[in-house]
Formats: structure tokens, sequence, C-alpha cells
């Protein structure tokens, strides 16, 4: 008999599938639209009668199987799902009121979350319920990180003093020679220590004994004159000179009736007068002095007993405190100039008796240990009051005195091996001699001498380009005509 009354599918088909078909007495499957999950979740009429699941049919995936095929003519109709339990919502069917309040959204529901939509006023969050989130900072300590910190974290580890409030980023960890950018409120980097200079020359003592206590200062980026800036403690001419990354040092000297034994020191950071550091082991003058990371030295010189020196005199910079004596170097004389590398500091020309009996050798001893220097090499000829300048391969000598001749030559020789010096480049002022150099990272400078017209003492700056052979060119004047002085670099 026909289905009476109304139409099933009308009444039942809210929310879910319907898929038809027509008996032919042999098909026993209909494939749904959608899978239903359970043979519960479809519900099956023919001609409006209800069919029994796992009983007349059963499911599998989509598939309906009939356990007798439909007759010939017979309307099947498959309804797939529920009012309660809905698999797949229709497109823009959820809508806020079917929403459970408090709800939870687990990591899996929340995928790819454009930063689109956090847009307008967002609350507050609680940091201590933030996980897997760096701290920001990775080292807190109550002094500042050195140059040869070398941070675990390598680049971009970032630092904070405790102590002064100074924060810094590490820009370069190349090892043991770290760089430190300051990017907090104080001031100042920590780099690593570098001989050469790239902001000021200085100059210090003089053979004028009414203006040898006046340090001048010159500039390394721009050319032009120099200006007295400060006083070294006691008036004095041709001190040795040394340099930490703070403060430059006058080592010795003559007063004009005394040998001076007294270790100067002024700073870099303001133009103050210089204070007494400590004491050399043997007063003397006509030395010359080099730099390591940690210590100054003096070597050579002339005293009074004995009247030449093969003494090389260290102290730290790190503390006022007196010098002492590391080594010797291969023969005792004065007037000698002085190199310097990373690792070794070299003492060139120089008299080995009073005046004028003049040497070529080139000594060098090591910073990493106390010892006696060796022999490096050769300058080109016998020569003393020379000055001398470093880039970081090789090392220069400028001008000088032999008898009666006078120098304008530049010459040059290498760090790495031990050879024969070669000509560099010639003076701005021909030929001169009793005058101290100081070097930047691309240029040598020399400062004031003696010319050979009867000794008459100079004011000039003159620098040349140590990349390549050249010329000195004059580039300023110091304070006042000058020689024997000493001098370095910041």
């Amino acid at each position: 008999m026909a289905y009476l009354g109304k139409d099933v599918v009308g009444i039942m088909s809210y929310s879910r599938a319907k898929d038809t078909m027509t008996g032919d007495g042999s098909t026993t499957t209909l494939t749904l639209s959608r899978d239903p999950g359970t043979q519960n979740n479809v519900e099956i009429y023919m001609d409006g009668v209800l069919q029994t699941p796992g009983v007349e049919y059963t499911l599998s995936g989509k598939v309906v199987t009939f356990t007798t095929a439909p007759e010939t003519g017979l309307n099947v109709v498959a309804l797939s799902g529920t009012e309660t339990e809905i698999l797949e919502p229709a497109d823009n069917s959820v809508v806020a009121s079917h929403l459970v309040g408090g709800l939870s959204l687990t990591d899996a529901k929340i995928t790819g979350l454009s930063s689109s939509k956090l847009t307008g006023t967002l609350p507050a969050l609680d940091g201590s319920a933030l996980t897997n989130m760096s701290g920001g900072i990775d080292v807190t300590s109550a002094s500042d990180p050195a140059s040869n910190t070398n941070p675990a974290g390598g680049l971009g580890t970032t630092w904070v003093n405790t102590t002064s409030g100074n924060m810094y980023v590490c820009t370069d960890a190349t090892a043991d020679a770290n760089v430190w950018f300051n990017v907090g409120g104080g001031t100042g980097n920590v780099v690593p220590f570098q001989f050469q200079g790239t902001l000021n020359g200085y100059t210090f003592g003089s053979n004028v004994l009414n203006d040898s206590d006046i340090v001048d200062k010159f500039s390394l980026t721009t050319d032009g004159n120099a200006a007295n800036v400060a006083t070294l403690s006691v008036k004095r001419l041709d001190p040795a000179e040394a340099k930490s990354s703070t403060h430059g040092y006058a080592a010795g000297g003559w007063d004009g009736s005394t040998f001076s034994n007294i270790i100067d020191k002024f700073t870099f950071a303001s133009d103050n007068d210089a204070t007494d550091h400590g004491d050399i082991t043997v007063a003397r003058y006509y030395a010359s002095g080099n730099s390591s990371s940690t210590h100054g030295y003096m070597s050579g010189g002339h005293g009074s007993s004995p009247s030449l020196s093969a003494v090389i005199d260290k102290w730290s910079t790190s503390s006022n405190s007196n010098a002492t004596f590391v080594g010797n170097l291969t023969a005792a004389r004065h007037h000698t100039s002085a190199q310097n590398s990373e690792t070794h500091g070299y003492t060139s020309s120089g008299g080995n008796a009073p005046y004028h009996v003049h040497g070529k050798i080139v000594d060098r001893f090591a910073f990493a240990s106390d010892d006696n220097a060796e022999d490096h090499g050769d300058l080109i000829s016998g020569m003393n009051q020379t000055a001398g300048q470093s880039s970081e391969t090789h090392g220069y000598v400028s001008g000088g005195y032999e008898n009666a001749s006078n120098y304008d030559s530049i010459v040059k020789f290498a760090f790495a091996s031990m050879t024969v010096a070669v000509d560099h480049g010639d003076l701005s002022a021909g030929v001169r001699y009793n005058f101290s150099g100081s070097s930047s990272t691309t240029h040598g400078y020399n400062m004031g001498g003696q010319l050979s017209n009867a000794g008459q003492t100079v004011n000039i700056i003159d620098k040349f380009l140590m990349a390549s052979n050249a010329n000195a060119t004059d580039v300023g004047d110091l304070s006042t005509n000058k020689c024997q002085t000493g001098s370095t670099q910041n």
C-alpha cells in the first residue's frame, strides 16, 4: 500500500544529506554523497517504510549494501546524519548561538593565523604565562665584557653590566678579538687592543726644556695642526712611549741635569695632565717604547752606568706599578725607534757608541714571554735618531742621522719574516732626524725633528700612506718647534 502522510524527506532532511535510487530488482548497493561514519547515522526508506540498520542494510564508508535488492520501481531514499550529530556543517551554517561559552581551542584547531587578524586594541598578556620566550639578555655581570670573552652565543650575544648599567651586544666574535658595542645609556665600546690609532696622535717632551712638559694632540682623521692639551708631571726630553687602550705613557727621559726613571700616564678620554704611574728599573733616555694589550715596554737608551743600555723593561698598564726587567736587546744602544706588531715589540736602528757609530739592526722580542730580543733583520744602512711607525704587517723607519749625513727616506720591513728593509718613500721636508712617529690604521706620521742645516728644529707634521710606496706630505704643525719627543696614538 502507498505511504499516507507527510513527505518523510520534508520532515527529516534538516541538516542531512539526501540520496535516492529506484529499485531494479538486482542492484543491492547505494553510494551516498557523504560518509555518515556509522550505519546508525543513515536512515533508509523504501516507499516511505523505514528500514532496520544492520538487518535490511549495512554500511561501509559511503556504500550502503541492501540485504535484498529493492524491487523494480521501489523508491529508495537515504538520509545521512541526524539533527544532533552533524559530521560536516553546511557552509555559513554555524552561528555564535551554537558555540559553547568559555570554549577552549587547542593548537591543532588554530593554524595559519594571519597577523592582519590581530588588529585593534589587544588585551595585555601576563608574561608569567608565556613559555619558550628568550629573556632578551644573555649575560648579566658586575663587570664589562672583554675582547677575549668569546661568548658561547657568538654574534648578537647581549651583556648587561649590573654595576654601571651599561649594555653591550657582540658585533664581532673573532676569538680573543671580540668587539662589544655599547647600546645602553653609557659610552665606550669594548674592542681588542690595537697599537695603531683611529682618533688622535700625541707628542710629549721636547729639547726645549722650558716647554718639555707639553703634550700635543692632533687628529688622525682630518689634516690639521696640533694643540697643547696637557702637561707631563716632570719636564724632560726624549722619553720613551707606550700606550694602552685608555692611556698614553712617557717613560724615562732627561730633565737637563739628571736621567729620569719616571713613568707618566695621561688619559685619552679627556685632556688632563699626566700623573705618575711608576718607575723604570734604570733611569735613562734616548730609548724606545712598545705596547702590548696589557703592558708597556721600554728598551735600550742612554744612562749614567753603563752609558748605553740593552735593558728591556715592562710595566702593567692595568694599575699603577713599577717596571720590571724582562730581558736584553742583542746589543746595547740608544737613539732607537720602535715598531709594534700584535705579538712582538721591535727596536730598530740606534747608536752602539755615543752618538756617531750607528747600527742597522732590527731586534724583536715576544710579548707572550719574558726573554731576550732576537735579531730580526737589517735596515738598508746604519742610522739613529729615527722615527718609527707600524701597520698590521710592517714596521717603518723614517729619516735619521749617520755621522754627518741625514736621511730623508722612509724604509719598511715585514713583521712576518726576517729580511732586509726596503725603500718606501721620502719625507716631505727633506732630511730630518731626532723626531718621533705615530701610526693610524692607514698612515704613518712624523712630528717635529731637526733639519740638516745647523740642527734647525721644526714643527712639521707629515704623513705617508702605508698600503703602498708613497712619499710623505705636510699636513699640519705642532704647537711649537721641537725635537727629541716621545709619541703615541689612540
